[in-house]
């Protein structure tokens, strides 16, 4: 490995909210030592006391603002109906020259909250790195959360390329492959290959929530492969995937519009007994299953 490879990318990083993707991040920049200084940033007091005992930040506080003052890449790791705010708390104390970035899953939204605020000189690089569990808190994170995933950016017209390239080489060294792309259209695949599936997963589990008592109790006792990976989708943070839903509302409802006539499709077949048609459509499925698998995204 080169010395340039091997050189810290950043002095100073600030992270705010230290929450599993936050705390991996953190994990990794001390790991492949990507920044000379990693200041922690979150609402929480109980989560900034275990920051100190898990010495995953050099600093910590509670005041986004504080933060982001002199470090060289902000990195928001929170909700996103908290980016308006965080976005006029950091964006003026942005030095010339810093980057602001983010993890969320929607990013038009980032760029119209976040990237409003920036301060002259500033640049904005909105970025997913597709990983993540079902687990939060800062204690739930790990290194190797990245390895081998996707991180998109999807950077507006004009961004430095500068900037950019230094947020893809971050991620790059945690591990990741990067895929750049206009923000409104990450919305639209976001929704069908994450939000539309955690919008299943809670509908099913709350489904079976709601039966009868003593069929509620079996579904516990003998669930299988498939309603315990549905369970696990289901434990994600409610208040992320809230947010998520609020703010790439149309993207949603247009992939659950097709997501609704495909299963009336199948109820259909299943009605009129079409055994091929079900059978061609299990097909098809286990394909596009295949071919993920095939491109170790599994």
């Amino acid at each position: 490995m080169s010395a340039l490879a091997r050189a810290p990318l950043f002095d100073s990083v600030a992270i705010v909210g230290v929450g599993l993707i936050g705390s991996s991040l953190a994990r990794v920049i001390k790991r492949e030592r990507l920044a000379r200084r990693i200041i922690g940033c979150d609402a929480s007091a109980a989560v900034r006391r275990k920051l100190k005992t898990l010495g995953l930040t050099d600093t910590a506080t509670g005041d986004a603002g504080a933060s982001a003052k002199g470090a060289d890449l902000v990195v928001v790791c929170t909700p996103i109906s908290t980016y308006a705010a965080l976005g006029r708390a950091i964006g003026p104390k942005l030095k010339p020259g810093a980057i602001l970035s983010d993890v969320g899953s929607v990013k038009q939204v980032a760029i119209q909250t976040l990237g409003a605020h920036l301060a002259k000189r500033a640049h904005f690089v909105p970025g997913h790195p597709v990983a993540g569990t079902e687990n939060s808190g800062p204690e739930a994170g790990f290194a190797d959360l990245f390895a081998g995933r996707w991180c998109i950016l999807t950077p507006a017209k004009g961004t430095s390329p500068r900037a950019i390239g230094r947020v893809a080489e971050l991620w790059r060294r945690a591990g990741m492959r990067v895929e750049t792309m206009d923000a409104a259209h990450h919305d639209r695949v976001l929704a069908i290959t994450s939000h539309v599936p955690h919008l299943i997963a809670y509908t099913i589990v709350n489904t079976a929530n709601d039966l009868e008592a003593h069929l509620k109790a079996e579904v516990i006792k003998f669930a299988a492969g498939g309603f315990r990976d549905f369970t696990r989708v289901a434990a994600s943070d409610p208040v992320m995937w809230r947010d998520v839903f609020l703010h790439n509302r149309e993207a949603v409802l247009e992939m659950m519009g097709r997501l609704y006539e495909d299963i009336a499709l199948l109820q259909k077949a299943i009605r009129a007994g079409e055994g091929k048609t079900l059978e061609d459509v299990f097909a098809r499925a286990r394909r596009l299953r295949r071919s993920i698998v095939a491109a170790k995204q599994d």
